[in-house]
């Protein structure tokens, strides 16, 4: 049993390493350049590390946790086809299993999160009534913050298909902003101090980039 804590202490740590230090990727480029730009590497990171902390959630009982890594796997993956697509590195067939493979990822990640909101109520159902509000009342926090993040991956998602390239606006930033503090809020009121921590650190990156942009008064392209 502790063998098994300890493995998913691990795979925690190793998932927020990559999807929060993404950011810092993207920051480190974005200041040799001196203007924000996406490197290729950063929708690896993502995909990779939202996919670890996918598993973290529903191992450490996490429902918020699992559901913020559940669907933003469609968007990563889809820039990344973009980005092969302009490289003329994905061949048609490759496209298919690719998505395919990507469909099956995201059906597999809807059940476990079923599973870890299911659990959810289970182990609450008997609180409190006082308890069960207040433990609701952070998840529904939690869960709008998640809401503005899918937001800005939606926006990003749409402008990226519409231009036929990955492109990331300057609202991308701002969105994200608003929904790590609400997230981060609700993460905190449920001691789950692996996402907090994680979307504590991002915020700086945000803030960064919205400076970066208006200095340069251009979108961020992937590179």
């Amino acid at each position: 049993m502790q063998d098994a804590h300890i493995l998913i202490q691990i795979l925690g740590v190793a998932g927020a390493v990559l999807f929060y230090g993404r950011f810092y990727i993207q920051w480190i480029v974005s200041e040799r350049q001196g203007r924000s730009v996406v490197p290729v590497a950063f929708w690896y990171m993502s995909g990779f590390g939202s996919v670890s902390l996918l598993l973290y959630g529903v191992f450490s009982g996490s429902p918020l946790g699992a559901l913020s890594h559940c669907f933003n796997t469609i968007i990563y993956a889809r820039n990344l086809v973009h980005i092969w697509r302009g490289r003329g590195k994905l061949s048609p067939a490759g496209s298919r299993w690719f998505h395919g493979g990507i469909a099956l990822l995201v059906l597999a990640g809807v059940a476990l999160v079923a599973f870890t909101w299911l659990r959810e109520y289970q182990n609450t159902q008997h609180a409190a009534l006082s308890d069960q509000a207040r433990n609701w009342f952070w998840i529904v926090v939690g869960v709008f913050g998640q809401g503005l993040f899918a937001l800005r991956f939606l926006i990003q998602w749409i402008i990226t298909e519409l231009r036929r390239k990955s492109v990331i606006p300057a609202i991308f930033w701002y969105i994200s902003v608003a929904a790590s503090l609400l997230m981060m809020i609700s993460h905190t009121q449920r001691h789950e101090w692996l996402y907090a921590a994680g979307l504590f650190l991002t915020l700086f990156v945000y803030a960064r980039n919205i400076y970066l942009v208006h200095r340069k008064k251009t979108p961020v392209v992937s590179e």
